[in-house]
C-alpha cells in the first residue's frame, strides 16, 4: 500500500488530477484566477473547499465545494446561464447540461499548443474576425462550452458567453480529463448549434495529431481531415499547421522536463 501523501505539500499538489488550477501558498490550496478576485470571494483555500467524486461528464475533471454565496451551486443540476452570470470571469469551469464543472489547470505543452493554433490562423484573418482563448459559448439555456481556441465574429461585441451564430471555429486540445468529452459530447454539441468547423488537437498521441470536422448539414460534422503531418486546410480560410514542428516542440519539453524536488 503506498503510504498517503500530506497534504498542503509540492507532492500532493502533484497527485491531484492535471494539477487543479490553484497554487500552493505556504502550504495551503489556493484556488487560482488570473485576475482579481471578487470581495466574496477571497479566502477560497483548502480550508473551505474539498474534493468530491469523479464527474462522469469528465473522468478525471475535479469539483471544488467552494464558499459561494450559494454553496448549492455544485450540488445543482439545473443550472441555466443566468444562475452563474455574476461568477468571477475567469474562473475555469463549464456549464454542462445545468451542471458546474470546475476544469483542471491546463498543463504547459496543452497551453503552448493553443497558443500555435491561434497564431496559425491569425496568419490569414480578415480584420472582420478574431481568436479568442477560452471564450465562453452559450450552447444552450443549462449548457456554456469554454473551447481552448475560437475564432468569432468582430460584431460579437466585448461580452460573455457569445452566441453560436457568431462562432466559426471552435478548437479543443485534448487533455488526460478531455478525451473523450472532446471527440464525443462536445462534437455532438458544437454540430447541433451549428458551428461551422470543429478542430481537435490531440498532443497526447504518439505524433500531435489534428482532426478537422465540417459542418455538412444542420447538427452534422463530417470528419475530412485526420493527421500528424504538416497540412493546409482551406476552411474558414487558408491555414497551415506544422504538426510535426508541434510534436518535436512537445518532444522537447517532455525530455527536458525536471523531476519534482
Amino acid at each position: 500500500m503506498t503510504a498517503p501523501v500530506p497534504v498542503g505539500t509540492v507532492d500532493y499538489l502533484a497527485s491531484l488530477p492535471d494539477d487543479p488550477r490553484c497554487e500552493l501558498i505556504d502550504g495551503g490550496l489556493v484556488l487560482r484566477w488570473r485576475r482579481q478576485l471578487s470581495p466574496k470571494w477571497h479566502g477560497a483555500t483548502s480550508h473551505g473547499a474539498s474534493m468530491v467524486s469523479r464527474d462522469p461528464i469528465e473522468e478525471e475533471s475535479m469539483t471544488a465545494a467552494l464558499r459561494l454565496p450559494d454553496p448549492s451551486l455544485l450540488q445543482r443540476r439545473d443550472l441555466t446561464v443566468d444562475d452563474i452570470a455574476d461568477l468571477p470571469e475567469d474562473l475555469r469551469y463549464e456549464l454542462i447540461e445545468g451542471r458546474l464543472v470546475l476544469s483542471p489547470r491546463a498543463k504547459t505543452t496543452h497551453q503552448l499548443l493553443s497558443k500555435k493554433i491561434g497564431d496559425a490562423i491569425e496568419v490569414n484573418c480578415p480584420d472582420e474576425f478574431m481568436i479568442n482563448i477560452e471564450q465562453a459559448v452559450l450552447i444552450g439555456p443549462g449548457t456554456e462550452l469554454h473551447p481552448d481556441v475560437v475564432l468569432l465574429r468582430e460584431e460579437s461585441g466585448d461580452c460573455s458567453p457569445v452566441l453560436p451564430e457568431d462562432v466559426l471555429l471552435a478548437v479543443e486540445v485534448v487533455s488526460a480529463s478531455s478525451k473523450s468529452t472532446d471527440r464525443g459530447f462536445k462534437l455532438k454539441q458544437y454540430a447541433a448549434v451549428e458551428i461551422p468547423s470543429y478542430w481537435i488537437v490531440d498532443p497526447l498521441a504518439e505524433r500531435v495529431t489534428f482532426t478537422q470536422f465540417v459542418l455538412s448539414a444542420p447538427g452534422v460534422y463530417d470528419q475530412v481531415v485526420e493527421t500528424s503531418a504538416l497540412v493546409t486546410v482551406h476552411q474558414p480560410w487558408e491555414i497551415t499547421l506544422d504538426l510535426p514542428a508541434w510534436t518535436r516542440r512537445r518532444d522537447r519539453i517532455r525530455s527536458n522536463n525536471r523531476p519534482r524536488r
